[in-house]
């Protein structure tokens, strides 16, 4: 079925493979923003979904040197004042989370700055003048991920506030990585040869349940994101070493034979105990839960593994879709739960 270029051509209507293979090139994009000169003690990211995910990898790299958080909901944080660098990030720019909590730290008084392709948000920016970095239109949020990596990024410099010199250069030293390492994972590459198939195959009928360290923690999340949106499977991700406090415990119950696909993201790059964690961990529950697919990350640097690992989930879990039987695209139920909500 995978290597059924036709088939796949049918189900995947809207070309969620493409978008998957010229990912790279999003780190390539310009976006307009001027120089940000204010003084702030902390900054806050505004999203849901897929457009925190660019937030949640940021966290691994650049880093940070003052605080910041991430507002998944409605309300912001207390300590919201006129220090605040406070971005707010919808794909569509109607996300209702995401609007309100603009609105709040707007009365905080709040430096405001947004990332959208549209919507509300837009309209907001342009009639208070407000940053706004524009995203290109017509792709779903869980796709466009490096765009608003590239737009955070951006953003950071402008407001000299990377904690990593040379960022958008790193940026483009990446998308070299990724644009050679998905070749090998393309459609027209048959499944004897091509891991993210094989991947697929050992994953379908199961429920994902992804690992990672902390640096490679958003790119866990990404593929618990891609499985649920992607391939519409149920998939949960956790990290090492919370994992051990807790989650580690509940694999050694009965029953033995659990209908679950265990896939470890590790990396090199991982705090030296994280890293024997994993081993550990495997070793003890060897027979107790089903044995781990582990990911190896490839790059010199956190970036290049954070966006390899992010683009073979991509592959995967698009895979998955196609052997479902489904448009890996559409996300009909999220667009019914919003209408009903505006009723």
């Amino acid at each position: 079925m995978l290597d059924d270029l036709k088939y796949i051509h049918e189900k995947d209507a809207q070309d969620a493979l493409g978008i998957a293979e010229r990912q790279w090139d999003q780190l390539q994009y310009v976006f307009d923003l001027p120089e940000l000169s204010f003084p702030v003690e902390n900054i806050v990211y505004a999203g849901m979904g897929g457009s925190a995910l660019a937030a949640q990898v940021s966290l691994s790299w650049p880093g940070y040197s003052i605080p910041f958080e991430i507002v998944r909901g409605y309300d912001i944080p207390a300590y919201v004042s006129s220090k605040t660098l406070f971005i707010a990030s919808s794909y569509s720019g109607n996300t209702e989370e995401t609007v309100e909590a603009l609105r709040q730290a707007e009365q905080k008084g709040a430096h405001i700055i947004v990332i959208a392709s549209g919507g509300k948000l837009e309209t907001i920016a342009t009639e208070k003048k407000y940053p706004f970095a524009k995203l290109p239109s017509g792709f779903q949020p869980r796709h466009v991920v490096l765009y608003n990596l590239k737009a955070l990024v951006t953003i950071l410099e402008r407001a000299k506030l990377t904690a990593e010199d040379k960022a958008d250069i790193s940026l483009h030293e990446a998308a070299e990585t990724v644009k050679q390492a998905v070749v090998g994972w393309k459609a027209d590459v048959a499944t004897p040869k091509n891991p993210a198939k094989l991947l697929a195959l050992e994953m379908a009928g199961k429920s994902p349940v992804i690992y990672a360290g902390p640096k490679l923690f958003p790119a866990a999340y990404k593929w618990k994101i891609s499985f649920n949106e992607n391939a519409k499977n149920v998939a949960w991700c956790d990290a090492f070493s919370e994992f051990n406090h807790n989650e580690f415990l509940g694999w050694y119950s009965h029953p033995i034979d659990k209908p679950y696909g265990i896939i470890e993201l590790q990396s090199d790059l991982e705090h030296p105990q994280i890293q024997k964690r994993f081993e550990i961990s495997n070793k003890l529950l060897s027979g107790r839960w089903p044995e781990p697919h582990i990911i190896k990350a490839e790059g010199e640097h956190i970036l290049a593994q954070l966006l390899w690992t992010i683009a073979f989930g991509d592959f995967v879990t698009l895979y998955v879709a196609l052997l479902n039987g489904l448009n890996p695209t559409p996300v009909d139920l999220i667009e019914k739960l919003k209408k009903e909500l505006i009723k």
